[in-house]
């Protein structure tokens, strides 16, 4: 069976490309680091040789051909500024080394967008880590760090990575989208958001057309009104909006049961996105989402306490919810152009790990 509706239906390739510790606990085992940035630079010589190791073995060929074979149509690929080697300007979270992040993953990606095309999936280009952090998360390259906004060298070079992916894949058949920036904290001005989101556009739009690549940015944990009349057609071109949903991270939904949790994605998530799709005037997708409902196993920040809606449930139960709990978030994120699952893999958080969750039965095995 095929997509006969167009839409996306994704999975982000997390960890790959861009190191997150609570996803791949064993290349942080015996070490103090938090993030890729303190990863590279507290293993200094020895970070080539494990990191291409882990590009190579982490996501394969055969990864990409389960993702088509299972229905799914896309893949979004998190990289951080240092895609293209060491022009990036410089931190004092790198240390005494410069340059601290291993060279060669723009070789990978390169092969993944070939593996794509191969297989007739779309790739949705992310920059998930600029210089100076722009969230503060372990994601965004440095743990505790939200400087992106304050330098102008630190914008530049944003920018200036996002236009040589624009011209490095212009012609690439698997190019579908580049977005310009994920999950800006909700503390970084809009205005400045928005002049980022602009600057962005155009330098992609140097060399890629409308008609062949979206523009896609993400709302910066702020309601999608603040960006009512914001790029719009037919001034801007093929731009895409992109919020992400999860229930494990506030207060209200860690004490929320599973019936709570499946409330809130078939009833508000449903009815934000009918919202948006009224209001906005632009496509919407869901960048991320998963069925993690624990904190305790993603994050490296928050204070407990740690209880969620599935501790005292057994093994059964937790199946059946887990089912339900999929069911009303893909229900709600098909109202949308599309959404992507945060990830295909972790090593130990099946909630979080799409192939597992597919072969646990939580998630559909196709998708199309």
């Amino acid at each position: 069976m095929t997509n006969s509706t167009g839409k996306l239906r994704g999975v982000n390739l997390g960890s790959w490309l861009l190191l997150e510790k609570w996803m791949v606990p064993s290349l942080f085992e015996g070490l103090e680091a938090t993030d890729e940035t303190t990863w590279c630079a507290e293993l200094g010589e020895a970070a080539p040789r494990r990191l291409r190791a882990h590009w190579d073995r982490f996501i394969t060929f055969d990864d990409f051909a389960w993702i088509a074979e299972h229905g799914l149509n896309a893949v979004r690929i998190p990289i951080g500024h240092w895609i293209f080697g060491p022009d990036y300007p410089y931190h004092p979270k790198y240390g005494e080394n410069r340059h601290p992040f291993v060279t060669g993953g723009i070789d990978i990606l390169d092969r993944a967008l070939d593996w794509a095309a191969k297989l007739g999936l779309r790739v949705m280009l992310d920059l998930h880590a600029a210089p100076g952090c722009q969230n503060g998360f372990d994601n965004g390259g440095i743990k505790d760090v939200v400087e992106w906004h304050t330098k102008k060298e630190y914008l530049e070079h944003s920018l200036s990575v996002l236009e040589r992916l624009a011209e490095r894949y212009r012609a690439h058949p698997a190019l579908f989208a580049i977005e310009v920036l994920n999950e800006p904290r909700w503390d970084v001005p809009t205005d400045y958001l928005k002049h980022y989101n602009l600057a962005a556009y155009e330098r992609i739009r140097k060399h890629c057309p409308p008609e062949r690549v979206a523009v896609v940015f993400h709302d910066g944990f702020r309601s999608y009104r603040e960006y009512l009349g914001f790029m719009q057609p037919p001034t801007w071109q093929n731009v895409i909006f992109d919020y992400h949903r999860y229930q494990c991270f506030e207060r209200r939904d860690i004490d929320a049961d599973i019936y709570e949790h499946m409330h809130k994605a078939s009833g508000e998530w449903r009815d934000e996105a009918d919202s948006i799709n009224a209001a906005l005037g632009l496509p919407a997708i869901c960048g991320e989402w998963s069925l993690g409902l624990d904190l305790k196993v993603v994050s490296l920040w928050a204070e407990g306490p740690y209880n969620h809606a599935l501790e005292h449930m057994d093994a059964f139960q937790q199946d059946v919810a887990g089912r339900g709990y999929a069911a009303a978030q893909i229900l709600a994120f098909e109202k949308l152009y599309g959404w992507f699952f945060w990830s295909y893999k972790t090593e130990t958080t099946p909630a979080w790990c799409f192939r597992a969750a597919v072969e646990r039965g939580w998630l559909p095995s196709k998708l199309a």
